[in-house]
């Protein structure tokens, strides 16, 4: 496994109620995947992608697609494949540090400009 492969292998988080609650407390992280990605494929790229981390167990299942109508049409969403993966006791994946020090450094600034 190359590099380049591992970084197509995750497609982006989930972020649902079961995801969240499965972060607090039992120390999950839940991705979608690419469909062709194994286990070992995923363990890697999470441990490439998020420095530090050590994953003790991946999990995968293929997400059908739901069927929806759109008035008379019949239309389908895309199937999907998802990761559960967990991580050693005590870490975490920080996936929203850059938008906390955005967050962070207006705070600050509209701080200092009340102050004068």
């Amino acid at each position: 496994m190359n590099n380049a492969r591992l970084y197509q292998v995750l497609r982006g988080p989930v972020f649902s109620e079961k995801s969240q609650m499965l972060g607090d407390s039992l120390g999950v992280q839940v991705f979608k995947i690419d469909s062709n990605a194994t286990k070992l494929e995923v363990k890697k790229a999470v441990e490439l992608m998020f420095e530090g981390v050590e994953v003790t167990k991946v999990n995968t299942l293929n997400v059908k697609g739901k069927t929806k109508r759109f008035g008379k049409s019949i239309g389908r969403r895309n199937d999907y494949k998802k990761a559960y993966v967990t991580l050693k006791a005590g870490q975490d994946v920080q996936m929203a540090d850059a938008g906390e020090e955005v967050a962070n450094a207006t705070d600050s600034t509209s701080e200092t400009a009340n102050n004068e």
